[in-house]
């Protein structure tokens, strides 16, 4: 075994962990030898070099946010399970704003298809049947969920909320109101 206890998997939570202190954009392979007080090269026998470990960390969040998103979905339908499952993702990006990042990196579609992305898309559309949505408007609504939820934690967490009225709590329950009420009332498509 390596100096340290290093394993892939030890790097990876550290990483996740440095993620959320630093900024998945600043972690390296570098920064986190410092982190162990080994040399770069003691990692690169478990992580190929600082995209493996971004990837890796990718990975993890992914699983680890999918996790949680299943927990509270179980059971729930409609505007509720919308919530719990909308709540989730804020919550996660608020005390894991790293991971949040990770869990929006591109991947190759190859690691894409293998990841627990396909679990988040999974939940999203076992949500979406409660609001009676076929093909492609589910595509549609996949989408539109993960743009709004993903767009209003990285504002609120990067301060964009924080300084106007009303608190930003009541504007994330009336975002949840509004996009149930879409759901309900999802538009025809428009005519070409």
């Amino acid at each position: 075994m390596a100096r340290a206890g290093l394993t892939p998997d030890r790097l990876t939570r550290a990483g996740a962990e440095l993620a959320d202190e630093i900024g998945f954009d600043q972690v390296t392979a570098s920064e986190l030898a410092r982190r162990f007080g080994v040399k770069v090269a003691s990692l690169y026998s478990h992580v190929r070099n600082t995209q493996d470990l971004r990837t890796r960390i990718a990975l993890f969040a992914l699983e680890e946010l999918a996790d949680l998103a299943s927990d509270a979905v179980a059971g729930r339908a409609g505007k509720d399970a919308l919530t719990a499952f909308a709540n989730v993702y804020r919550d996660y990006g608020r005390e894991h704003p790293g991971r949040a990042a990770a869990a929006r990196m591109r991947l190759d579609p190859e690691t894409a298809a293998a990841s627990a992305g396909v679990r988040h898309s999974q939940l999203t559309r076992a949500i979406l049947r409660g609001y009676d949505l076929t093909e492609p408007d589910q595509t549609h609504a996949v989408r539109l969920l993960g743009s709004v939820l993903h767009g209003y934690v990285s504002l609120e967490t990067a301060g964009g909320f924080s300084h106007s009225a009303p608190d930003s709590d009541e504007s994330w329950t009336r975002t949840l109101d509004a996009l149930d009420a879409l759901l309900r009332n999802w538009p025809a498509p428009s005519a070409p």
